[in-house]
Order: C-alpha cells, then sequence, then structure tokens
C-alpha cells in the first residue's frame, strides 16, 4: 500500500485487513511513525518523537501477551495526563517535566490487555486547562486541517490526541473531559470524541483537574472506532471509588440496533458567539437523521460557564496543590522551605494554571465559600435536574459542539473570557455527569470542520453511538470525511 494509506484506516478497517492476510501489524506501526516522522515537527501533535525501536519491541511483547486481543498491534496515542510505566507525564507543564509514572493507569492496562501499542505523549493544554492546546508548556499543536499559511488550533485541552487522530499520526486516541475537552477538540478536527457517564470508565491513572467532572474517553476516525474503544476501557474498578457498577454492554455489537422510537429533543440555547455556517449544519445534520424532533428547555443551561468555572477551579486549586517541589516532578531551590514552595510553583506553572489556582482559592476562601462555591453546586443540582426533565420528553439532545469553528492561534489567548466561550455547549454534561458525543456534521466554506453533539441520559452510551452510526451511514462519512481540508 502506498505511504500514508494505512495510518488513514480505521481500527475495524485495519482488523479486517489483519483477517484477511493483506497488511500486518508491523507494517501499519511502521507507517504511522513514518507520518510521525515526517509531520510532528509542523503538527506537534506529540510532546516526543515516539522511539521506534522501542515501539516495534512494545508490539512483539503486545503479540506475545495478547495475541487475540481485540486491538491487537493497534497504533493508539494517550494524553499526557494518563499515567503509563516507566512514561514521563507532564500534564504539559514544567512542573511535573521529567517525573516518570510508576504505573499503568487502569484505561492503559485494559489496552495493553487487547493487544494495543500505546505511542506516548499527546500535547495537551497545561493539566488541560484551555480549549486550543496553546497552554501547552511545550508548544500548541496545529490543527492538521489547517491550509498552508492559515494555521488553526485543534481545540482543547485532549488537542494532541485529536490531531494525531485526524492527522493520521495514530490510529485512534485517549483524552480527558472535564468541560468539553474531548468533544470541542474531535469537533475542531473533524473525528469522533466521545465523553462517557461519570463513573463509566475508571479515572484511576488519570491526573485530576476537577475530580467530580473529568472523564477519560475515546477520539476515533469513526462511530465504530469509539464502540470498539469503548467496550475496551470501559467498566468497575475498585480502585477508583467512583466507578460505576453497571455492566458494559457489547457497543459495538449493538451499533445496528438503533430504535424506532427516537426522539431528539431541540433546546433553546445561548446564541451568542454562534456562527450561521455552524447552526444550519447542525440543523441540516438533524434532518439527515430523519428522526422526530421536539423543542425543550435547559432553563439553566445560560448558567453553566460561570457554574463550571467555580467548581472546576475549587477542584483545581485544591488537586494542584499536592504539586510543591518536594514529592515529585520539578523543584527550585530556595533558602527556606517556603521559598522552594514559592519558586517551585511560580516557575513550573503557566499562566493559565495560575489563574485557575487563584480563582479556586477565592472561592474556596473562608467569607467567600457560601457565595460561591456552595451556589455553584447547588445550580449544578439545577442542571441535573433540567436535564433529568429533559429527557422525559426525548432520547437524546442535539446541538452544536462549538459555536464556531477552528479559529487561529493567539485569537483567543488575551482575553480568557472568550476562551472559556468555547465550551459554552459542552459544560453542562459534564455538570450533569451524562455522556456525549461529538461527530462531525459536514464544514464551512473554508473546509473546516463543524461538529454534532449528542447528548443522551446517563449510561446511555449504546444510544449515542447508534445514533452516530446511523448519521454516518445516511451522510455518507468517507464522502464527507474526504469533503474535509486532507491532512498533510
Amino acid at each position: 500500500m502506498a505511504s500514508g494509506e494505512l495510518a488513514s484506516k480505521t481500527i475495524h478497517e485495519l482488523l479486517d485487513l489483519f483477517e484477511k492476510k493483506q497488511a500486518s501489524s508491523e507494517e501499519v506501526l511502521d507507517d504511522v511513525l513514518s507520518r510521525i516522522e515526517q509531520h510532528n515537527p509542523k503538527v506537534h501533535a506529540y510532546l516526543e518523537s515516539p522511539d521506534p525501536d522501542r515501539m516495534r519491541q512494545q508490539l512483539r511483547d503486545q503479540w506475545k501477551a495478547s495475541p487475540s486481543g481485540r486491538l491487537r498491534g493497534i497504533p493508539i496515542t494517550i494524553k499526557d495526563n494518563i499515567c503509563s510505566t516507566g512514561v514521563e507525564v507532564s500534564c504539559a507543564s514544567r512542573i511535573l517535566k521529567g517525573f516518570r509514572s510508576p504505573y499503568d493507569a487502569t484505561v492503559i492496562e485494559r489496552l495493553r490487555r487487547e493487544g494495543a501499542v500505546i505511542i506516548p505523549r499527546a500535547n495537551m493544554d497545561e493539566f488541560a486547562f484551555g480549549s486550543s492546546t496553546e497552554n501547552s508548556a511545550f508548544g500548541g499543536t496545529v490543527n492538521p486541517r489547517s491550509k498552508e499559511g492559515d494555521a488553526r488550533v485543534p481545540g482543547g485541552s485532549s488537542g494532541g490526541s485529536a490531531a494525531a487522530v485526524a492527522g493520521d499520526l495514530a490510529i485512534a486516541a485517549l483524552g480527558s473531559d472535564t468541560g468539553g475537552s474531548i468533544r470541542q477538540p474531535a469537533s475542531f478536527c473533524g473525528i469522533v470524541g466521545l465523553k462517557p457517564t461519570y463513573g463509566r470508565v475508571s479515572r484511576y491513572g488519570l491526573v485530576a483537574f476537577a475530580s467530580s467532572l473529568d472523564q477519560i474517553g475515546p477520539l476515533t476516525k469513526d462511530a465504530r472506532d469509539a464502540a470498539i474503544l469503548l467496550s475496551v476501557i470501559a467498566g468497575h474498578d475498585p480502585r477508583d471509588s467512583t466507578s460505576a457498577p453497571n455492566k458494559v454492554p457489547d457497543y459495538e455489537a449493538a451499533l445496528d440496533r438503533l430504535p424506532k422510537d427516537v426522539t431528539i429533543g431541540l433546546p433553546t440555547l445561548p446564541s451568542k458567539g454562534l456562527e450561521r455556517n455552524v447552526e444550519a449544519r447542525v440543523q441540516e445534520a438533524v434532518k439527515v437523521l430523519g428522526l422526530s424532533t421536539v423543542p425543550i428547555e435547559l432553563e439553566n443551561i445560560g448558567q453553566s460557564i460561570a457554574t463550571y468555572y467555580v467548581i472546576a477551579t475549587a477542584e483545581a486549586s485544591s488537586n494542584l496543590a499536592r504539586f510543591d517541589g518536594v514529592r515529585y516532578g520539578a523543584r527550585a531551590n530556595g533558602g527556606s522551605l517556603m521559598d522552594m514552595y514559592l519558586d517551585t510553583r511560580s516557575q513550573g506553572f503557566g499562566a493559565e494554571a495560575k489563574r485557575r489556582i487563584l480563582l479556586g482559592t477565592y472561592v474556596l476562601s473562608q467569607g467567600y465559600y457560601d457565595a460561591y462555591y456552595l451556589q455553584g453546586m447547588k445550580v449544578r443540582t439545577l442542571i441535573k435536574r433540567d436535564f433529568d426533565e429533559a429527557f422525559k420528553q426525548c432520547s437524546v439532545i442535539a446541538m452544536p459542539t462549538s459555536p464556531t469553528v477552528a479559529f487561529r492561534p493567539g485569537e483567543k489567548m488575551e482575553d480568557p473570557l472568550q476562551m472559556y466561550l468555547s465550551d459554552i455547549y459542552t459544560i453542562s454534561a459534564n455538570l450533569a455527569g451524562i455522556p456525549a458525543i461529538s461527530i462531525c456534521c459536514g464544514s464551512d466554506a473554508d473546509r473546516l470542520p463543524i461538529g454534532l453533539q449528542l447528548l443522551a441520559p446517563p449510561f446511555r452510551e449504546d444510544l449515542l453511538l447508534q445514533i452516530a452510526h446511523a448519521y454516518e451511514q445516511k451522510a455518507n462519512w468517507p464522502t464527507l470525511r474526504a469533503s474535509l481540508r486532507v491532512p498533510h
């Protein structure tokens, strides 16, 4: 096959080629590594170039351990906040530079068990703080859908993972989603991004941003791959106290069983910043699905941004207190213990991390806890209640993933509030703990991808994947994908 042809395939296409003996896992890995060597210097999806010899040895080891695994020999990359034994895990921050994980995250264990080849480390916004991957301490990532001379961001914070999949520098990827960090980059890069129900996938081994909001999920080239990957990583984990004991269905086997009585809820949404072409493509996608629709109200969704940035920054402030130079990561030289603390955190954290730590510390401080954090938790309950009521009227809810297509680097960095608004349609799913998926539903005049977001009741990932798969069939996904800007 031609160079890059295997790297452009989906998981299920490659497994089919393996079955027919028309390609080997060694050929796939070599093709992916070749593309990384050729294109990563420009795209910067990875924080470091993978060692080919180490990757090939990992492949041989995986074949011995899992000769019949569901992901046998498939190269999958992981976001730089998911722990993998012996691999540096920096969360794209200088404060953790050089730290190597002594253990595997549960999701990594499960990928390895099924024979996947893990390619570290996908770039991200520092500690997952951002919507463009520009907050990485080691340089931003470029959207592979960008045209020459007009660079665009890949979204964030899982921008490196999304760019690797969209640019054929990985077959699939794992990211984390705290307020849209899987779905928004999936939208910007024209791929599928799924945020599972809170508790569906173990967070053991995920470096925490906001513990009550974080979820690991797949970024893939189509809905079938998302189903395959979710089937592998989902399930109860006794090492994660928030892990749900619910049985995990075979998501791939259920793809073609879309119920006939599915109803799509169409909410009235905050329209500030919503581009007309995004709104039009989403409306067209709902029509293509051909399912019945019903108007619904999400009365408190307009409060999602404010609520999120109270709760998320409070939890981030608490979680990031551990990075002080004492136990792991970078340590600054100081004349006293307090000087060492101050210098380490001042030098190690970037501007956005400092901003969120300060905000979180403020809302948790004496005299402000009741006024901000407690109020935020009350509004979160109202948002969850709105979704509960809405799902009595409809099966799923449809809305844009992002109000805009991918923007240019630096365009929103000077105004953090504008950057925060990039997640205006994704944040509510995290606050409510419900699953949500972003699928590509077309592009704008510049061939930049646009994402349709679907939200479902808790633990109904199967329904989301069924609808996403049905859309891909009706919209002729191979043709739609080809209409996007070709990855460099």
